[in-house]
């Protein structure tokens, strides 16, 4: 069986079309797109180009696209950029327990330099409940940060109604949409944020590349200096052939691919279906309705997720336990814990994660390699426990 690739919530297949731009970006603007002459000048109109093919995909002002290398550092750039702002009355940051840890590192970090960090709790689909954030909010809160769709289990968040309440209290809204930007409507206006973070390798993008939108008016501080690039919000000089991908990527998404969220989401069920069909005792994630198009969070109970993980790989299905940034790590996942559940049941946890690629025989193949091993692990676990005693 050729390999079945289940983990585009960890990265995406770059585009055939991709690959040929950052190829043609490389040969042919190679320049510094800071210098004056016909090289560097090349290389700065890409850049101006891709940065308003981004611009148009949020629904922005291509002055308030600001690339950088990663979601990651999207994420770090809006939270202590904007942190290294804020007026001394004003130390106190609101989050959640499920986001990225990107976003949660970033707070760490804040509350090591005194400021005061409150965590909303969500509920066992992991949502966050609105009223529970709007009293969380305090006369010195300065920002809120909460994702849009959850990386693990899937979850969206009402980021509409948080931002109008955070409105009413003048406090900054912070989003990080690297899952849905390029399949959901992440438009700016719509969703009320004053800074968005997004990744090209989650749109079929080049890895190393990726964008913060910042609402014309706000000043951040930069966490790189040495440059007066990217309007002196992050200094180096600029990746240009990498944002060319990602801009061929974002363009696709809104041209080609404009309705594979649909597409996607049937794959989703079909999976989701057929492991229920296929595998006793066995329990799905995240919201049942409000969530991303193709990530599935299934829990086996009794089936080790690294054990199943390792012989899903040696059977040429590529899976995950969760958040690729935690790769290795032997903890239970946070985002798990939080919706309520035990080690026990963060451990025998999986995410299955479908793109437009997949197809619905593939996954349906995938079902089935699942189905056997899960039920392999399950007998091993029977025989290898202790005999009772009569």
């Amino acid at each position: 069986m050729r390999a079945i690739y289940l983990d585009h919530a960890a990265t995406t297949p770059p585009h055939p079309a991709v690959i040929g731009a950052v190829a043609w970006a490389m040969e042919h603007c190679w320049g510094n797109p800071s210098s004056l002459h016909l090289l560097g000048r090349r290389a700065r109109d890409l850049l101006d180009e891709a940065r308003v093919t981004v611009a148009d995909a949020l629904g922005c002002l291509d002055a308030e696209v600001f690339f950088t290398a990663s979601g990651t550092e999207s994420d770090n750039i809006a939270i202590l950029g904007a942190a290294r702002t804020a007026p001394p009355q004003r130390r106190h940051l609101v989050t959640t327990p499920v986001e990225h840890h990107a976003v949660l590192h970033a707070c760490e970090r804040l509350r090591a330099e005194g400021w005061e960090v409150t965590f909303v709790p969500v509920d066992a689909y992991g949502v966050v409940d609105p009223d529970d954030l709007r009293r969380a909010l305090r006369d010195d809160t300065y920002l809120v940060s909460v994702m849009h769709a959850n990386n693990e289990t899937g979850t969206i968040q009402p980021v509409r109604e948080i931002a109008q309440i955070c409105r009413e209290r003048g406090v900054w809204v912070h989003c990080d949409a690297v899952q849905t930007f390029g399949l959901l409507d992440v438009q700016v206006d719509s969703l009320g944020v004053d800074m968005l973070s997004v990744s090209g390798h989650k749109v079929y993008g080049p890895q190393g590349v990726g964008a913060l939108y910042v609402r014309g008016g706000l000043k951040i501080a930069p966490l790189l200096v040495g440059g007066a690039q990217e309007r002196e919000l992050r200094a180096g000089t600029e990746n240009v052939a990498g944002i060319w991908g990602f801009a061929k990527a974002v363009h696709l998404c809104r041209t080609e691919y404009a309705h594979a969220a649909q597409y996607i989401s049937h794959l989703r069920h079909t999976l989701q279906q057929r492991l229920q069909e296929l595998i006793p005792n066995v329990r799905m994630n995240g919201h049942p309705e409000a969530a991303h198009p193709g990530i599935i969070s299934v829990t086996f109970p009794g089936v080790s997720a690294e054990s199943l993980l390792i012989a899903l790989d040696r059977r040429g299905v590529a899976a995950s336990a969760g958040a690729a940034c935690s790769a290795g790590s032997l903890e239970p996942s946070h985002v798990l814990l939080a919706l309520g559940m035990s080690e026990d049941e963060a451990m025998s946890t999986i995410r299955l994660s479908v793109g437009r690629s997949n197809t619905p025989e593939e996954l349906h193949d995938a079902a089935e390699v699942i189905a056997g091993e899960v039920a392999r692990l399950r007998r091993r676990m029977v025989a290898s426990a202790p005999a009772k005693r009569l």
